[in-house]
């Protein structure tokens, strides 16, 4: 069986199996997170069976966008598309728990603003720090080449791309 999986996603090495581990971890943990959110007064049986039913649900949406993405994205083993979706996920939630700290420490919040131009500053702000953490994570998980063909790209398209050769 795990011949088979090693097989599936271009595996060569026991080591490159920790990144199908750490995305079916973090994906269990969504699961469970969410699952919560939706059961907080019930029992913990009803939350882990509505866990496993998120678990199973988001698993067959990731594997649908790992099949369209596999042409698209050009990487040379399909094990590092997982490490891929990894930095994409770390990056952003990454990015709002820095964004908040940030806000606070320049003294502006949801009191002291209008609601709408908070929440403006926030994804504003939120976008830049996405922009620097995924180079770094990208970096960090062994796909700056990757990531950094992507935010070109992406600078690009705001309009930034005469900054960056």
């Amino acid at each position: 069986m795990i011949d088979n999986f090693k097989t599936r996603w271009e595996i060569q090495q026991n080591w490159q199996l920790i990144f199908p581990l750490l995305g079916l971890l973090g994906l269990g943990y969504s699961a469970y997170m969410l699952a919560l959110l939706v059961t907080k007064s019930y029992g913990i049986a009803i939350t882990l069976i509505l866990a496993i039913a998120i678990f199973i649900a988001l698993l067959k949406l990731i594997l649908f966008f790992f099949k369209k993405l596999e042409k698209k994205w050009v990487v040379e083993h399909k094990w590092e598309m997982i490490r891929i979706f990894i930095v994409f996920a770390t990056t952003g939630s990454s990015s709002m728990y820095i964004g908040r700290p940030i806000m606070k420490y320049i003294g502006i919040t949801k009191e002291n603003l209008n609601p709408m131009l908070f929440w403006v500053l926030f994804i504003i702000i939120g976008l830049i720090f996405y922009q620097i953490l995924l180079v770094t994570f990208g970096w960090l998980f062994g796909q700056h080449k990757f990531f950094w063909e992507f935010e070109k790209k992406m600078l690009k398209r705001f309009g930034l791309g005469k900054f960056i050769n």
